[in-house]
């Protein structure tokens, strides 16, 4: 690939300081991995820089997947001024300033364009996106947000409307282990200038394998545990080997954002997986979400509603379970009732598993919904009501043998209709309503 900017190195006062992630950030176009749907020859966004006609976009990707490298490439374009704000940090008043600045910049006559990175972007409420708009919109400012979350629910739609949206990747383990390798050689490349080589220089290539596949996708964490690996090997006088690797992934918390998509993600393997009936992937991402800080209530109230929605009359005692293990959390709290979750997460994950309440129901509804509520037979209403003809009397079903009447009980246009449809795993409803249908008389 054709370089399009030079390098910038970190000023070397600044760059002892800074993590090993942010001392190493690629600073041309053809030193970022992955990406390639993006920024490979041909792609959107190269073509846009090669051009130097930037758009309003919006970075959308995983945690360490390069939205922040990225967009300070695309501000080293010539002809922008490049303005940088993390949504956490600035309101409107600084948002403002940014555009006042832009508008002071292209009435200079000098023609200069603003380019705005503004990293989690999704962090500005309604108000503060909408005062993008205006400035967006007219082309005062080129806006490069960036965010974690699904911009169709994180960013408003008129905003949403002005940009574009790009999809970054989380980096697949050979792109790992090529961000390692080449930042384990930048390393030695400075020990060499500084005259500080010594033990912990060198990294094997097994641990290089083992940082990368324990990574998740996510390049930060990848270098962050280089940078452990590497102080912890040189503390010994070694290198970085197996045992390091291994004790530097120990030392790194567990990567879960309790807000974010990833929240939903593991919620959702974890449903999946208990209906799947898979009590060993239930149990993991189970302790994904325990590690990362979830709300225990949140997990309870899913079991709950899995109990009923996937497992139903297959397994009555299922949802019993589940609102014991809620129970158990109200009474003991954390982390004792983690055993009472991962019980409950056993026994629905291997209960045997039946939607027919939830399709039997979701069948009567759409029924309601075309047909509209029919009347209440006269039989069945509450009691006499003035005007109101009573006609055939309630018959009382104890009053017959085996408790079945042969009164109609669904309103007169619906008789014979069937919602409910047992599924193989309630073979007892099934042989009961088959019972029902043999011994109650007909009107």
């Amino acid at each position: 690939m054709q370089t399009l900017f030079p390098a910038q190195e970190p000023a070397p006062t600044a760059a002892g300081e800074l993590p090993l992630a942010a001392r190493l950030r690629p600073c041309e176009l053809d030193a970022i991995v992955g990406q390639g749907h993006l920024i490979g020859p041909g792609a959107p966004l190269r073509s846009a820089l090669e051009r130097g006609q930037l758009h309003s976009m919006i970075l959308y990707g995983p945690p360490g997947s390069g939205k922040t490298t990225l967009a300070r490439v695309l501000g080293r374009t010539p002809g922008y001024l490049f303005q940088e704000h993390s949504a956490v940090g600035v309101g409107l008043a600084q948002v403002r300033a940014v555009i006042e600045r832009a508008r002071r910049a292209r009435s200079a006559g000098a023609g200069q364009r603003t380019l705005y990175f503004l990293d989690e972007i999704h962090r500005f409420n309604r108000a503060q996106q909408d005062a993008l708009l205006h400035a967006v919109e007219e082309g005062l400012i080129t806006l490069i947000g960036a965010t974690t979350e699904n911009p169709a629910f994180a960013i408003n739609n008129a905003l949403l409307s002005r940009a574009r949206v790009y999809t970054l990747r989380a980096l697949s383990e050979p792109e790992l282990e090529e961000v390692l390798v080449g930042a384990c050689a930048r390393l030695r490349e400075q020990d060499a200038e500084s005259g500080q080589i010594g033990a912990g220089t060198h990294v094997s290539d097994e641990a290089i394998a083992i940082i990368a596949g324990a990574a998740e996708g996510d390049c930060r964490v990848a270098l962050q545990t280089l940078e452990l690996a590497l102080e912890l090997a040189r503390a010994q006088g070694s290198e970085v080997a197996r045992a390091q690797a291994a004790a530097a992934l120990a030392r790194r918390t567990s990567r879960y954002d309790r807000a974010g998509d990833r929240h939903y993600d593991y919620i959702s393997a974890w449903i999946k997986a208990t209906r799947g009936s898979d009590a060993d992937a239930a149990l993991y991402y189970l302790a994904v979400m325990l590690e990362g800080g979830e709300e225990p209530r949140f997990i309870a109230r899913r079991m709950v509603i899995l109990a009923s929605e996937d497992i139903g009359n297959a397994d009555p005692q299922a949802l019993a379970v589940a609102v014991h293990a809620a129970h158990a959390l109200e009474l003991v709290g954390m982390p004792e009732a983690a055993y009472a979750l991962a019980q409950a997460a056993i026994y629905l994950a291997l209960a045997p598993k039946s939607n027919a309440a939830g399709a039997a129901l979701a069948r009567a509804r759409e029924h309601v919904r075309e047909h509209g509520p029919a009347p209440v037979p006269a039989h069945l209403v509450s009691g006499p009501r003035p005007g109101l003809e009573r006609g055939e009397r309630y018959d009382y079903p104890h009053e017959h043998p085996h408790q079945l009447s042969a009164q109609e009980l669904l309103p007169k246009a619906l008789a014979g209709i069937s919602f409910y449809e047992p599924r193989s795993s309630e073979a007892a409803l099934r042989e009961r309503l088959a019972e029902i249908a043999r011994l109650r008389p007909r009107s």
